[in-house]
């Protein structure tokens, strides 16, 4: 399907909800199969939560997540300790060559039962579930934080509890704080002090009733609208907790710089203000949020402004190489972007661009959402726009209701 995004200006004073975390989700998803008591409600309908629920169901003998890397790590990690079962897990093309061997070597220090069904390192896996008892173990802690995340979840099971020993710099923190406050909240004893994580099952629930949060990724790309719309703009965004589990609030601060102020409201809604035009350059270390790269480089581009943004080593094993990708797109677009291995590097000239540029979104959904927000300022076409269900299957319509021109090609 291809969108064809109409120059618009961002309707002020609306009110939007958003669906539930897919971090928060997958996470607690994962839980209530290992505690059944566990009811999680608000729980994101999006193409990696739905991946995540079908290979959770009971009794599975091959798991297909397509696209969902979320889903690969957690499942990897949950069929290793489903005692006496075997399974084989795959996804996409892109899938295969995305690495997990960092997951899989920790896992199989532990005692797990996992194989290579084609290239090592790389999904498929086939996995035959054992009996863990836990343990120590030690991992690289720059490559993914959702390896650390799985381990942590699954851990909760183990008699003797897990600790994790965290090699070099620690990427995405708050992912993996976000896990560890979850676990805390269902009872779990847990401790992360320096390099050390430790986490021992709890000697009983202490939680059972989970509401997952709205996500704070999804907000983004309405942070970017706002941003590249006039002052005294304003949109009404929810539910949005003011203290959040999510590493993606730090949206607040990071818009703040760019003109957009947040204002938390009673019954967890927040309203977006755009206050003034903002800083004149954008400078940050996004190592622990990358997800957030794509949104912003493409709002300073839209602002005009010069952005260099660095800790991005991740977004090359993304569902595709996502700093290539912007590069390759924003240049359509008159923009100048300089990349390396873990950073970019914007300029604030711009050529002038032929009218109706198509935006190629490389199978991935954030490339397509984050473009999204130049509709303020240009006609666009959004190839595969289709992509966005990954993690926010109401994005388009979404648009519509806050008056956007948005037109579906199918």
């Amino acid at each position: 399907m291809q969108v064809h995004l109409q120059q618009t200006a961002l309707k002020s004073g609306q009110t939007l909800v958003l669906a539930g975390s897919k971090s928060e989700s997958n996470r607690l998803l994962l839980l209530q199969r290992l505690f059944p008591e566990l009811v999680v409600d608000n729980v994101a309908d999006s193409d990696d939560v739905v991946a995540m629920q079908k290979g959770l169901v009971p009794g599975v003998s091959q798991v297909d997540v397509h696209h969902a890397g979320t889903a690969m790590r957690f499942l990897t990690a949950y069929f290793a300790v489903c005692q006496d079962q075997t399974v084989v897990l795959k996804g996409s093309e892109r899938m295969h060559n995305r690495p997990i061997g960092v997951l899989v070597d920790a896992l199989r220090s532990l005692g797990a039962q996992i194989a290579y069904v084609d290239k090592e390192g790389y999904p498929p896996l086939s996995i035959r579930g054992v009996w863990a008892e836990g343990g120590s173990v030690e991992i690289p802690a720059a490559i993914s934080s959702q390896y650390v995340s799985a381990l942590l979840l699954v851990g909760t099971r183990f008699k003797k509890g897990l600790t994790l020993h965290l090699k070099g710099e620690i990427t995405s923190r708050p992912y993996i704080e976000m896990t560890l406050s979850l676990l805390r909240e269902l009872g779990a004893e847990t401790s992360f002090v320096g390099q050390t994580i430790t986490v021992f099952p709890p000697a009983s629930l202490q939680q059972t009733h989970f509401v997952v949060e709205a996500d704070w990724s999804s907000a983004s790309y309405y942070y970017s609208l706002l941003a590249l719309s006039p002052v005294g703009t304003t949109l009404r965004l929810g539910k949005y907790k003011n203290v959040s589990l999510q590493g993606d609030a730090d949206l607040v601060r990071i818009y703040a710089q760019l003109g957009v102020e947040t204002i938390f409201e009673p019954e967890n809604y927040i309203q977006l203000i755009k206050k003034e035009k903002g800083q004149s350059a954008f400078d940050a270390d996004f190592k622990d949020t990358p997800d957030l790269a794509q949104t912003v480089v493409v709002t300073c581009f839209g602002l005009g402004i010069p952005c260099t943004i660095r800790g991005l080593h991740t977004l090359k094993i993304k569902e595709t190489d996502r700093l290539v990708a912007l590069q390759n797109e924003l240049i359509k677009l008159g923009g100048d972007l300089q990349i390396t291995a873990n950073s970019l590097t914007l300029s604030a000239k711009r050529q002038v661009a032929p009218a109706n540029q198509t935006i190629d979104t490389y199978q991935d959904h954030r490339m397509a959402m984050a473009f999204a927000p130049l509709v303020t300022q240009m006609d666009l076409w959004i190839n595969e726009a289709e992509v966005v269900t990954k993690s926010y299957p109401a994005f388009w319509n979404d648009l519509k209701k806050l008056g956007i021109q948005v037109f579906e090609n199918k």
